[in-house]
């Protein structure tokens, strides 16, 4: 059984090839991945970044990625505008999205983790402050945490995942990858 950690860049796609368009030249899995039947373990959106799993045991893809087993995925989230209690309270007890009400979140902020650069830099706007996130879930709804924090008045500008279940980033430079055990 192969288990591998990798630090997806923003604007990759979360899958070996590209069903885009044709002449698209986005980056995919393949452009940092070079190992066979290895596939990914849940998705990351494009514009996230962190920790994705890739394996080729369909048991252990099946148990980190399907829902029923929560397994807890922390992500930093960088948001516009200062993180309030009342923000924190309604995150630790759940939020109301249209397709329904989130399971409760580990929520906490944090000083800014010093990570590597983005390319592009988020945009920053002067008269608006910025500050640092740490969430644990354990749902995998589309777009969760940033429904999430935008839901309770703090957009996302910056999310990464740092680690899913047992396994984290730790170590990890962006577009590296290794072999772990599982």
């Amino acid at each position: 059984m192969t288990l591998i950690i990798f630090n997806k860049p923003f604007d990759v796609l979360s899958q070996f090839t590209d069903q885009g368009t044709a002449g698209s030249a986005r980056r995919t899995l393949s452009d940092f991945i070079d190992i066979p039947h290895v596939y990914p373990a849940g998705r990351l959106d494009r514009d996230s970044e962190g920790l994705m799993l890739l394996t080729d045991d369909g048991r252990l893809q099946n148990r980190i990625s399907d829902p029923k087993f929560k397994t807890p995925k922390c992500y930093l989230a960088q948001v516009e505008g200062d993180i309030s209690d009342e923000a924190l309270d309604r995150l630790r007890s759940g939020v109301m999205l249209k397709d329904g009400m989130t399971l409760p979140a580990k929520a906490e902020p944090i000083d800014d983790p010093s990570l590597w650069d983005r390319d592009p830099p988020i945009r920053v706007r002067k008269s608006v402050p910025d500050a640092w996130l740490k969430l644990t879930i354990t749902e995998g709804r589309n777009r969760q945490v940033r429904r999430m924090t935008a839901a309770v008045g703090l957009p996302t500008l910056r999310l990464i995942r740092w680690s899913v279940g047992p396994w984290s980033l730790d170590g990890l430079d962006l577009g590296e990858w290794k072999k772990v055990d599982a």
